[in-house]
């Protein structure tokens, strides 16, 4: 049985938001990061389709062609609820029930965490990768070998960044894809990262995420133990040769005391940060085996 991509547009929590999707039954919403969008979806939205979802991979907020909102004024704490609402509002305005999952990658499981802490009742199982919950992230975030791999959220504080990141055909994003997943060919993948950041305002507002993040006087409250523990069971997949977050075998065991009751953690061998690309069969089946 095959299953058809569709495109969609859907107003949601004060945007646009344009979204693909794939199959019938309950939402199982797809949230993508940085740098990358809707598309990086394409093997999970059928693999879900066919187990009778009506998955839906949005693109998030500031990617084309969803709206691009001005995001100067958020703090960290204001980035980090907004991400979460944009996600609640899809769910209702997409008809999501009770039996709803949520999926999300890079800033799109930080937009997850948010999601499941707003709206517990409106999530039955959440699925993150790539970005463990903020707790564990917090505390690993200042070490030395962390802050050479996040050396480009540093950079993204500069005004120059924004014509950095789009000069030469987006040849930033090319070599940071090429860091974090190495080995793994993302021409069509950064193709499509810079038609939707080809914009001045999409491009401003996906390096506003990392200018929200860096606000000091919220950065302890959204990425540390303010940000509250899930009551939801979650799926936290980590690519073992993740080159933009590094985890250990103990990050994922302490990430399981801010989750809820059935919960797992899973190391993925051989991949990187974009471990549903590198992966696709493997990561789907085991969110598959997880949500079933």
């Amino acid at each position: 049985m095959t299953y058809e991509l569709k495109r969609g547009r859907v107003q949601a929590n004060g945007l646009e938001f344009h979204y693909l999707e794939q199959g019938e039954g309950p939402l199982a919403l797809l949230l993508h990061g940085f740098p990358d969008t809707a598309v990086t979806w394409r093997h999970l939205l059928p693999a879900l389709a066919s187990q009778g979802y009506r998955a839906v991979a949005p693109y998030m907020r500031g990617y084309a062609p969803t709206t691009a909102p001005e995001m100067a004024s958020l703090d960290g704490v204001g980035l980090f609820l907004a991400l979460g609402a944009d996600a609640n509002a899809l769910h209702g305005a997409l008809g999501g029930t009770g039996e709803s999952i949520i999926c999300g990658h890079d800033w799109g499981a930080v937009a997850t965490y948010s999601a499941a802490l707003q709206g517990p009742a409106l999530w039955k199982r959440c699925v993150t990768m790539a970005v463990p919950p903020l707790q564990v992230l917090a505390r690993r975030h200042s070490t030395y070998a962390q802050l050479k791999r996040s050396f480009y959220m540093w950079f993204f504080q500069m005004a120059a960044a924004d014509e950095v990141v789009a000069a030469d055909d987006f040849a930033f994003i090319r070599d940071l894809w090429a860091d974090w997943s190495p080995g793994y060919d993302a021409r069509e993948d950064v193709a499509e990262v810079a038609r939707c950041l080809s914009g001045k305002a999409n491009l401003e507002a996906a390096l506003g995420y990392y200018r929200a993040f860096f606000d000091p006087a919220s950065f302890s409250f959204a990425y540390g133990d303010g940000a509250g523990a899930l009551t939801q069971p979650l799926l936290y997949l980590h690519g073992a040769r993740d080159g933009c977050i590094g985890l250990d075998g103990d990050a994922l065991t302490e990430m399981l005391a801010h989750v809820g009751p059935g919960s797992q953690a899973l190391m993925v061998p051989e991949t990187g940060h974009f471990l549903h690309l590198e992966a696709p069969e493997f990561v789907s089946k085991q969110i598959i085996k997880f949500i079933k």
